[in-house]
C-alpha cells in the first residue's frame, strides 16, 4: 500500500511539474530586442535606473509632464525602452511599470506609488500599449484628479475604464496594419472616451512596433520600419501634449 501511494505521489508531482512547465511555455513573455536593451543604457543626458517595480528614464533637465507607461500583455517592460528613451530625449521623465507575470491586469494600481512619491510640481500622463492601455484607463477613471491626460497605443478602454466623465485629455494612436487589435471593439470603445479624444492612424504601422520585442503572434507585417513608427508616434504624442498643455514649463 505504501509503495502504491508513493507511486501516485511521484506521478502527481511529475504531472504538476509538467503542468507548470506548460503554463510557463504558454505565458512566456516577449523579450526585448537588442535595440531595446541598448536603449536601457544611460547617457550623459539621460539616467536609466531600474527598481523593483519600475524602470526610470531621468533627463538631466526634466520638463512636465512625466510619463507613466504600462506595458502590453506578456511583453517584458524593457521592450519599451526605445519609446521611453525617445520621450526622455525630449525632456520628459518616463516610468515604465513592471507588471506581475508581465500582465497589467494584475498590477493596474502600480501607478499609485509613483504618483504618491512625485517630485515637487511633477505632473503625469498615464497610458500604455495594448492591455497596458486598458488597465491604465481603469486607473485613470478612478484617479482622474491625479493625472494630466491619458494615452493609448494600439489600445482602448473597457467599460470599467470609461473616461467620458473624467474631463481628461485623451490621445489614441493605432497602426493601419495592426492585426492584433480588435478593431470592432476599438470602434465601440470610442463611446467610453471623451468627444475631445484625438485619434491618429500611422500608415503602415502594426501592433508589435509600438514596442521593440519582435513580431507578435496574430499581428500583420508592418510596411514601415520600427524606427519610423516610433518617430511618428513620439511626435504625435508630444505635439498633442503641447497643444493641450501649452503652459507647461521646465523644472
Amino acid at each position: 500500500m505504501k509503495a502504491f501511494k508513493r507511486h501516485w505521489w511521484k506521478a502527481g508531482l511529475a504531472l504538476l511539474i509538467l503542468l507548470m512547465g506548460l503554463i510557463y511555455w504558454y505565458l512566456r513573455p516577449y523579450q526585448p530586442s537588442q535595440t531595446a536593451l541598448s536603449a536601457m543604457q544611460s547617457t550623459d543626458e539621460i539616467t536609466v535606473s531600474e527598481e523593483k517595480r519600475l524602470i526610470r528614464f531621468e533627463p538631466k533637465t526634466p520638463v512636465q509632464p512625466s510619463i507613466i507607461y504600462y506595458p502590453g500583455g506578456l511583453v517584458k517592460p524593457e521592450s519599451y525602452a526605445t519609446y521611453a528613451k525617445a520621450f526622455a530625449q525630449a525632456g520628459h521623465r518616463v516610468y515604465i511599470v513592471k507588471m506581475p507575470l508581465n500582465l497589467a491586469v494584475f498590477g493596474g494600481d502600480r501607478a499609485q506609488p509613483i504618483i504618491a512619491a512625485k517630485q515637487p510640481d511633477e505632473t503625469f500622463l498615464l497610458g500604455g500599449h495594448s492591455l497596458g492601455g486598458v488597465m491604465a484607463a481603469r486607473y485613470a477613471a478612478a484617479h482622474a484628479s491625479d493625472l494630466e491626460g491619458v494615452f493609448f497605443f494600439a489600445s482602448y478602454p473597457d467599460p470599467k475604464g470609461s473616461l467620458v466623465s473624467s474631463n481628461l485629455p485623451v490621445f489614441s494612436v493605432v497602426g493601419s496594419n495592426d492585426g492584433a487589435i480588435n478593431m470592432a471593439a476599438f470602434t465601440k470603445a470610442k463611446s467610453d472616451l471623451p468627444s475631445t479624444t484625438e485619434y491618429h492612424t500611422i500608415r503602415g504601422g502594426n501592433h508589435s512596433q509600438f514596442g521593440s520585442y519582435g513580431f507578435q503572434k496574430g499581428d500583420h507585417p508592418a510596411e514601415i520600419s520600427a524606427e519610423q513608427q516610433l518617430d511618428e508616434t513620439v511626435k504625435l504624442l508630444l505635439d498633442w501634449e503641447s497643444a493641450v498643455h501649452p503652459a507647461k514649463q521646465a523644472h
